[in-house]
């Protein structure tokens, strides 16, 4: 049988045992608690996705740099440049394009082509997205749709991999091509419209000639531009 001073000390810590247990059960209903805790989990989940993001940056910047490089070379005909594109970028101000960057193609540290990113307007769904290449003469030497959000099967023909399409623009200029000519046939113009779908096509026409125009406004100093990095 348990001595007297032995049972006593024993139902003296189960009695604080459950205090213990009570106390914590009526912490958890405070709403001070609650809050503190919901806090602290938000806390741990910003701390995780800020450290997930920091490790991810350099590699999505990578990529992301990877796929400007493979757009600009399809735009850019090799034989045209020997520098680094992605790095030879002069920014320019326009006010019809905005806030404009240029990347210049140099052979032997002349320009002899630009390519630039531009949005055509008045699309279907929206926004399109085009980076183009233009020599230095004026003359378009690719197109390609890097965003969009038109209707697949229809819409889509404007990209390179569902189309040719896009490649009706390869050789043409402001000098060749009149002004009212930059537009589809069903409007008057030299460019194919889709069965069923004429505005896609309607927008990006219009965005490359707005594009030769900004080349226009701006040739002069993009030929002229100084070697190295951007400006």
């Amino acid at each position: 049988m348990m001595p007297g001073n032995l049972r006593g000390e024993a139902i003296s810590r189960w009695v604080r045992l459950r205090q213990r247990f009570d106390d914590m059960e009526t912490l958890r209903q405070r709403l001070d608690y609650q809050t503190g805790l919901l806090a602290a989990a938000g806390l741990l989940a910003s701390l995780l996705l800020g450290v997930g993001d920091l490790a991810t940056q350099g590699a999505i910047e990578q990529r992301q740099a990877e796929d400007l490089l493979a757009t600009l070379e399809q735009v850019l005909p090799p034989d045209l440049h020997d520098n680094d594109l992605l790095h030879d970028v002069k920014t320019v101000s326009d006010t019809g394009l905005g806030e404009t960057r240029v990347y210049l193609a140099r052979k032997d540290g002349e320009v002899t082509a630009v390519a630039f990113r531009l949005s055509a307007t008045g699309g279907y769904s929206g926004p399109i997205v085009l980076v183009m290449g233009v020599k230095a003469d004026g003359t378009v030497l690719g197109v390609r749709v890097v965003a969009h959000a038109e209707t697949p099967g229809l819409g889509d023909k404007i990209e390179i991999a569902k189309s040719d399409w896009i490649l009706s623009f390869s050789g043409r200029s402001l000098d060749n091509t009149p002004d009212e000519r930059w537009r589809v046939k069903k409007d008057g113009g030299d460019f194919d419209q889709f069965a069923g779908a004429t505005i896609t096509p309607r927008a990006v026409v219009g965005g490359v000639f707005r594009g030769l125009e900004f080349f226009r406004r701006h040739r002069t100093g993009l030929m002229s531009a100084a070697t190295g990095g951007q400006r």
